[in-house]
């Protein structure tokens, strides 16, 4: 039993690595074209346009997408009964996302970009919905290739509207948008969704069941946007769209350990799902995830604040170079977004979303108030400093809270270490980060995080490697 449940983690991680984690780097990797086709004011815009579809898309498709994927991963339950009514409620969201989308001509900054706007949610929704069913129903190679072409296309895409129309930020928005067009229309025939949707099993008990889990969830991911997103607009407003575009590529720095997570959390929700039966073994299972889990974040967020400098050397037009000033405060609070992410998992497992609207609310109030406080006298690092703060606070609420459903072992003072460790490195980094004996401060920390870490890292992976023989 325990080989399979890591064979099956393992390789749906895997699968995943490589239909994702691959994907993105290829978009990191972009960067210095990017910074080179537009300028920092148009990259800020560009970044604003496709952050605010993030908020818009839950909303208009009623979060329904999570809702599909955790019924029809689980084992019980017809699953064509809950794509086909999830779809519906879906193309209900979309017709009032559609009748209402005239508001948006109220932000004079998006004027230009409505239309874009439009079409992009609505596309990214239906794609979301397939991919997502696809998934759930254990086609997770296909969901993997489809990601795969999907960041081709937008690459692809992108290269032919900046560089070959000089479209600017329509072409760079755009090229997302058909870039999930066109792997919608891969996913439905190649997986035949047509069959899958079955307009007779349409029902208002599964359409209940499913809003009843899904609703909590579009506020939840709300705040959880208005506290990783929303700085980026204060500053935009409060400083400039130039400043603004440093500190969004910044951002994209840090995004590489989001992607490690994103990648873990699609192989670990069908882990945790298939799991949530036993509650015993779910919570043991929990606890030897987290360890490594834990390891695997602390050491990588260390490794992205010391090498802040390079990084954005590499990866960013000269013009962008100071942005790096950014990139270890934003590093350190990636490494709790990770663990809210672990955390916000337990609620969707034993189906308690609830918990994750008053922990995101709780945490996109602290993150407004200190953007309102911080950002005037101290502009994008002010921001950097506020997101630390509040995905702290957030991961320790969820901590404490979370422990009444799945109990599992958090190992106390390896947490407290690390956010000892990291925080050190990151105020070190972004105060001294361009004197010598800064950079060798850092250094040695993180030699202490990756001594400290290095253990649980390696034993995670032999672990994988015994379930693995063990199940040749």
């Amino acid at each position: 039993m325990k080989q399979n449940k890591w064979m099956r983690l393992a390789s749906n991680t895997l699968i995943f690595t490589v239909g994702k984690f691959v994907s993105k780097l290829i978009v990191i990797f972009m960067l210095p074209f990017y910074t080179s086709y537009l300028s920092s004011a148009e990259y800020s815009t560009s970044d604003l346009i496709t952050n605010l579809c993030n908020l818009l898309i839950p909303i208009a498709c009623l979060g329904v997408s999570e809702g599909i994927f955790r019924n029809a991963a689980a084992k019980e339950g017809d699953k064509e009964s809950f794509f086909t009514n999830g779809a519906v409620l879906m193309l209900i969201g979309s017709a009032i996302f559609l009748v209402l989308s005239p508001l948006l001509s109220l932000f004079e900054y998006f004027t230009d970009y409505i239309w874009l706007i439009i079409i992009y949610v609505l596309a990214s929704n239906i794609h979301s919905v397939c991919s997502q069913y696809v998934c759930a129903i254990g086609r997770t190679k296909l969901f993997a290739v489809q990601g795969v072409i999907n960041t081709m296309l937008t690459v692809l895409l992108n290269i032919l509207f900046l560089v070959g129309f000089d479209m600017g930020i329509n072409g760079y928005v755009l090229s997302i948008v058909l870039a999930d067009f066109l792997s919608t229309v891969f996913l439905v025939f190649t997986a035949k969704l047509y069959r899958a949707f079955k307009p007779k099993k349409t029902s208002g008990r599964v359409m209940w069941e499913l809003m009843r889990f899904c609703l909590p969830l579009v506020p939840s991911t709300v705040f959880w946007w208005v506290t990783g997103v929303s700085d980026r607009y204060m500053v935009a407003y409060l400083c400039s769209d130039a400043e603004n575009g440093l500190y969004a590529a910044a951002y994209k720095i840090p995004t590489l350990l989001t992607y490690v997570v994103v990648i873990f959390n699609d192989a670990w929700k069908l882990s945790a799902v298939a799991e949530s039966e036993d509650r015993e073994e779910c919570t043991r299972f929990y606890s030897q995830v987290f360890k490594y889990y834990l390891a695997v974040m602390f050491a990588g967020g260390a490794i992205l604040a010391v090498g802040a400098q390079i990084f954005a050397k590499i990866l960013f037009a000269e013009s962008y170079f100071s942005a790096w000033i950014f990139i270890p405060i934003l590093s350190a609070a990636t490494v709790f977004t990770s663990l809210d992410t672990f955390l916000g998992s337990a609620y969707f497992t034993v189906k308690k979303t609830g918990m994750s609207f008053w922990t995101a609310l709780i945490g996109a109030v602290v993150n407004v108030a200190l953007n309102v406080i911080l950002i005037p006298p101290y502009g994008a690092m002010g921001a950097s400093v506020a997101t630390y703060a509040s995905y702290f606070i957030v991961f320790v609420i969820r901590a404490v809270t979370m422990q009444r459903f799945i109990p599992f072992k958090m190992y106390p003072m390896k947490l407290i270490v690390n956010t000892v460790l990291i925080t050190a490195i990151s105020v070190v980094m972004t105060g001294w980060g361009s004197e010598t004996w800064g950079i060798l401060t850092s250094c040695a920390i993180l030699l202490v995080s990756l001594v400290i870490n290095g253990r649980d890292i390696i034993l995670g992976c032999l672990d994988v490697l015994r379930s693995i023989r063990k199940k040749a």
